[in-house]
């Protein structure tokens, strides 16, 4: 009985917690800063959730040599501590609603516990969106190794063109915030080639045309693992919000 009572008042405290951020977020003290609120979120918001871009037993054969191939040309730090240049860095996914922004900083907004990031939101490796981003700042590119599973058919034995639709919002948005910050889609124009079969692996590349102000303009197409086919095209614009806009919702 008393476990049971002190689960329930440690259950409170967390509670009370929330709700202490939750207002803190809103009305800030002018002392405070972003990052120092953002690092005393309580363990809902770990600082070190799940990642869910690292390879798992659900990847095939191809899917585990691109991102190998990538992987290997990544930012590293040597066993000594040395930083080890690379073209391309692997950016992180998570199953919350996380931005990742300029600088490194990971924001989180006050959210249901039950929120969770749609294109991470099916728990079993494999059924669904297992893929992983890779981003070349220097050459204004982003790579994603997107492996489809059997819960996104559409036509009999083939991706359903709405998931074809999410992954590319999700490469060339991501690509966005990696060049401006946080973003919001304004427009996204797909024309679909040929079909994509449940289970295979395919790679979206997306790149940077041009910025205008707070308009960021991409471009985008999925092919084959190979390269060989093309399955989709698409142009994508983006529109820049600011980190205010992102915590009020």
């Amino acid at each position: 009985m008393a476990r049971s009572l002190g689960r329930i008042f440690r259950g409170f405290q967390s509670l009370g917690s929330l709700a202490f951020m939750k207002s803190e977020l809103s009305n800030p003290p002018a002392s405070v800063s972003l990052k120092s609120m953002v690092q005393t979120l309580p363990s809902v918001f770990s600082s070190n959730p799940r990642d869910f871009s690292l390879p798992n037993p659900s990847w095939g054969t191809e899917m585990r040599q691109l991102y190998e191939h990538y992987n290997s040309q990544c930012e590293a730090v040597t066993d000594g501590g040395e930083e080890q240049s690379g073209l391309w860095k692997r950016l992180p996914s998570y199953n919350r609603s996380l931005k990742y922004a300029a600088g490194g900083v990971y924001l989180s907004k006050i959210i249901q516990a039950k929120a969770r990031l749609f294109t991470r939101n099916i728990r079993d490796p494999g059924a669904a969106f297992e893929y992983v981003i890779f981003a070349n700042k220097k050459e204004q590119r982003c790579v994603c190794i997107f492996q489809a599973g059997h819960l996104l058919e559409g036509p009999p034995g083939n991706v359903h063109g709405g998931a074809i639709a999410t992954m590319i919002d999700t490469v060339t948005g991501t690509h966005a915030c990696v060049h401006s910050g946080p973003v919001m889609t304004a427009n996204l124009n797909i024309n679909y080639r040929s079909p994509i079969p449940l289970g295979s692996t395919v790679l979206i590349e997306s790149s940077l045309d041009k910025k205008e102000g707070r308009k960021t303009f991409i471009s985008c197409k999925v092919t084959s693992a190979d390269g060989a086919r093309l399955h989709t095209e698409a142009t994508a614009l983006f529109v820049s919000i600011s980190v205010g806009q992102l915590m009020k919702g």
